[in-house]
């Protein structure tokens, strides 16, 4: 049974439902109502008015007791909320079930930011000037926070984009993807029957033309963007002046195999980081840089893992690899794969559609540097391999001039690690661990264009809040 959620703006009203369907076979999984411009200007107007009235701002013991209760809810219908995001993003429900593990222990991180959160002391009298005077800081919410959501992550990235700013104590406008609003709107639904007031957190689904538009309104605070680099960066320059903003795009990941890896413990990594959720992941296995005596093995053991893979319906358990979010994604991963391949890269395993709406999972060794799958993000299940011949060959082409996000090295070598640390160009590195890896407390970022800002619980709730200064003269001091 299907279910439909209405319209979440404060006061506005819906002009259409949008039905949502699952990618893997197009049926239809749920609804939501859609607003137009108007609705959701007044939605911002809405968060505003509260924004300027002090006495209307939430304590933080009301957010604490609101978001604890909102996690309650969201462990007792984890099974339902999972189910729904496998359907509506095509993830496997093994996989969503982590994802909603992983919400609610990140809406837990958002209570103790609000415990732990907080200025500083300011040193005075240690100049002539600054005698009899004691400073210090506070933190504010930043103002409205408008946040635009990712299809791949449906309930995990609502949480890091509203929970903070219901932390930071920001009243929030969120647009998820118009691909997976389903779980967006639950969790705004379960933050209000855990008592948050409406105004402060609205939900709105408006066409692309109209999403731009609403970005630029003059009482934005805090701009929060998931999603490609090349509408991020466009939406960026269409901020009022004033307005803060983070972005969070994506890259292609390089792994570094030195020669004495293990392969037994980091060829099943590299295939997890490649593969899961079909590749549809910001941070997926893209490039892998083998050292050339073992880049063969490496490319015959991930074919090995790669059939392995069960690819198939999300809402199976036995699913290890579900679709692509839609099916114009297999035709653009079909041809990224034999453009590569034309153009002299070996087909290790895969390369074809298994339907309309997936693809297989794919290893190719040595495509080109210049081709598609090379230098732009495939945001498919398609590992490539690269073999090498020393170490800083693989860092000098591992390290691309405009992505920057994670990445990854394994070695037996605590020196060839830390060699690669320092001299690549990433945001995270990780040691003998894919590049897919993230708890929500660690700081996530990609520079360049890869994003701007740093994403995970603490950090964003920091971004989402401005730091007051108090100085106080007194002769007594």
């Amino acid at each position: 049974m299907t279910k439909h959620y209405t319209n979440m703006v404060a006061g506005g009203s819906a002009v259409a439902q949008l039905e949502v369907c699952t990618p893997w076979n197009g049926d239809v999984v749920g609804s939501v109502d859609r607003v137009d411009l108007s609705s959701a200007t007044r939605a911002i107007d809405t968060a505003y008015e509260l924004y300027r009235d002090r006495s209307s701002w939430l304590s933080g013991e009301q957010r604490i007791k609101i978001l604890t209760k909102a996690q309650q809810i969201i462990l007792a219908r984890s099974e339902e909320l999972a189910e729904q995001a496998a359907l509506e993003g095509g993830k496997p429900v093994v996989d969503s079930r982590v994802e909603l593990a992983r919400a609610a222990d990140g809406v837990q991180s958002c209570v103790e930011y609000i415990r732990t959160g907080h200025g500083e002391e300011i040193p005075m009298g240690i100049t002539a000037s600054s005698m009899n005077r004691l400073a210090m800081t506070h933190k504010e919410p930043i103002g409205v926070v408008l946040a635009y959501s990712a299809f791949n992550h449906p309930f995990n990235l609502i949480v890091h984009q509203v929970g903070p700013a219901l932390a930071a104590g920001c009243p929030v406008v969120v647009k998820p993807s118009a691909d997976t609003p389903l779980s967006c709107f639950a969790f705004v639904e379960i933050l209000r029957e855990a008592g948050l007031p409406e105004e402060y957190c609205q939900a709105v689904v408006v066409d692309n033309d109209e999403a731009g538009e609403l970005m630029t309104h003059r009482h934005v605070g805090f701009f929060s963007f998931i999603g490609s680099a090349k509408i991020g960066w466009t939406l960026r320059g269409k901020l009022a002046p004033g307005a803060r903003c983070a972005l969070e795009h994506g890259g292609i990941a390089p792994v570094i195999l030195a020669e004495d890896a293990d392969l037994d413990d980091c060829l099943p990594l590299v295939a997890k980081g490649g593969f899961y959720h079909a590749g549809q992941v910001c941070v997926s296995v893209q490039r892998v840089y083998a050292q050339r005596a073992v880049a063969e093995r490496v490319t015959e053991r991930l074919a090995g893992l790669a059939a392995g893979m069960v690819i198939g319906d999300p809402a199976s358990p036995d699913t290890d690899v579900g679709p692509l979010i839609r099916h114009s994604e297999v035709d653009r991963v079909e041809q990224w794969v034999n453009e590569a391949v034309a153009d002299g890269a070996e087909l290790i395993c895969g390369g074809s559609r298994v339907s309309d709406s997936a693809f297989e999972c794919t290893v190719l060794l040595d495509p080109p540097e210049d081709c598609k799958l090379s230098k732009e993000e495939i945001f498919g299940p398609v590992i490539c391999v690269y073999a090498y011949d020393d170490i800083e060959d693989a860092v000098s082409r591992a390290n691309d001039e405009r992505f920057v996000f994670q990445s990854a090295v394994f070695s037996r070598s605590v020196d060839t690690a830390m060699y690669c640390c320092r001299r690549l160009d990433a945001g995270t590195v990780t040691v003998n661990d894919h590049t897919a890896f993230r708890v929500d407390w660690m700081p996530f970022a990609g520079y360049r264009q890869s994003g701007l800002g740093t994403g995970g619980i603490a950090y964003t709730c920091r971004d989402m809040q401005m730091e007051k200064l108090l100085v106080l003269r007194s002769k007594n001091l």
